[in-house]
């Protein structure tokens, strides 16, 4: 069976992307920050346990087009989209570790976003009756909802001018995995193309994985002057004192 090109190209971003995974969690460690980077550690050695090995090995064991594989695709598909939010939960409660009172309200906010986006895919079981739909939905919605917090966070972020130059990169990188995701998920909805969905995700969200990364290894690796939770005295705190209020 002869390769394509494009098959090609795909394979190479896809291993490129087992071997950056890998290369953050053996980065993490060799850096002495397993510690403070245990959440995210996790949250990539589960994208490499589960999209390297797991989802190949269903996938030849019951083929690609078998129901199970299907159910097991989404379902892991939702854990990612889980880990993504704690994982976005942990960066904003280190930016949040010096002001105890913010920290208290954004974990309520966290919670509340979470209930919300539970309730709303709920309503796909009255409307399509179907199981899978709510793993789709509640996967979609997760993901969306994690790139509006991300970018609150970012926002956040320059607001209070936090010196904390690898959680800078961290947020940042993790954007461009979110932006892939919301750009495949806004295309279904308005084109209502499987084919065209079928295509763009599998370049785009493994390349925006890939540069996702790649910026999360040089955050590691570049040794950044980090201050963690320590705010500039020019910054404006106002949103801080309000809810310390």
């Amino acid at each position: 069976m002869s390769i394509t090109g494009d098959q090609v190209l795909l394979y190479a971003v896809q291993y490129a992307t087992y071997a950056l995974e890998v290369w953050v969690c053996v980065a993490v460690i060799l850096a002495g920050r397993w510690r403070r980077l245990k959440g995210l550690g996790l949250y990539v050695a589960s994208l490499f346990l589960l999209d390297g090995v797991a989802r190949p090995a269903v996938s030849n064991f019951f083929g690609s087009g078998s129901l199970l594989f299907y159910y097991f695709y989404w379902l892991t598909d939702v854990v990612f989209a889980l880990g993504a939010f704690l994982v976005i939960c942990g960066f904003f409660h280190r930016a949040c570790s010096q002001e105890k009172k913010m920290w208290n309200f954004v974990r309520y906010l966290l919670v509340f976003v979470f209930l919300v986006v539970l309730g709303v895919s709920a309503l796909s079981l009255t409307r399509h009756v179907l199981y899978d739909k709510f793993i789709f939905e509640f996967s979609q919605n997760l993901y969306f909802t994690c790139l509006v917090l991300n970018t609150m966070l970012y926002v956040m972020l320059q607001q209070f001018a936090l010196e904390d130059d690898e959680l800078g990169l961290l947020v940042c990188g993790m954007g461009v995995q979110f932006a892939g995701e919301a750009a495949c998920f806004a295309l279904l909805h308005l084109t209502g193309d499987q084919i065209m969905l079928k295509s763009l995700t599998r370049f785009l969200a493994p390349t925006c994985t890939l540069a996702m990364l790649s910026i999360w290894i040089y955050a590691i690796g570049k040794s950044p002057q980090t201050v963690t939770g320590r705010y500039r005295p020019e910054a404006n705190t106002g949103l801080v004192e309000a809810v310390a209020d």
